[in-house]
């Protein structure tokens, strides 16, 4: 009986620390409103934002925690909070859904910008790389610019009106050509290859 109790004790103790653990990640994600992250979580439902509250790799500022939350085991949307260079290849990997919702489609951003209560971007960054592969589906590029050559390998990239890539954009197919929305500016080479 005293096992019983020691091991009911433990787990108690166990989810009451994990509980509190997921609280201050989320106060911590709270602080930074300015991030496209924060507001897009704020505006989701309850559920979503907590997912995406709990995720403080989403939010980044150097290379090591960027290349992490762009990786299969990242989150479904990465900001940047500043310029960031990156000194080896970036592959954009894993399935991710809008807000981080299984329900919702499957969605991936990349936001390079800062932005107001209202929205509107106030600031641009660069993400500097030698090669950016993009192998999540329906991954979208938005504000600023990838300074580097971009690959892309799944289907539904889009490259939004307010990004720029300073360099080649290459797909590995028509087909993912085909799918793809280029509304942004590329400023060398578009094509398959």
């Amino acid at each position: 009986m005293k096992l019983f109790k020691s091991l009911l004790v433990a787990g108690v103790s166990v989810a009451l620390l994990s509980g509190c653990g997921a609280n201050n990640d989320k106060a911590a994600n709270e602080t930074a409103t300015a991030s496209p992250a924060a507001n897009e979580a704020a505006t989701a439902s309850p559920a979503a934002a907590q997912t995406d509250a709990t995720s403080a790799a989403s939010i980044v500022n150097e290379a090591a925690a960027f290349t992490k939350a762009v990786s299969a085991e990242g989150t479904w949307i990465v900001a940047i909070l500043n310029d960031v260079t990156v000194d080896q290849d970036v592959v954009v990997a894993g399935e991710f859904h809008d807000k981080g919702v299984a329900e919702n489609a499957v969605y991936r951003k990349l936001a390079l910008y800062a932005q107001d209560a209202d929205h509107k971007i106030t600031a641009n960054y660069t993400l500097t790389a030698p090669k950016v592969t993009v192998q999540s589906e329906n991954f979208r590029v938005q504000g600023g610019t990838i300074k580097g050559d971009v690959y892309v390998e799944a289907k539904g990239f889009n490259l939004h009106e307010s990004a720029t890539i300073d360099g080649n954009l290459y797909f590995a197919s028509e087909d993912v050509k085909a799918s793809a929305a280029v509304d942004g500016k590329v400023t060398g080479a578009t094509e398959v290859k």
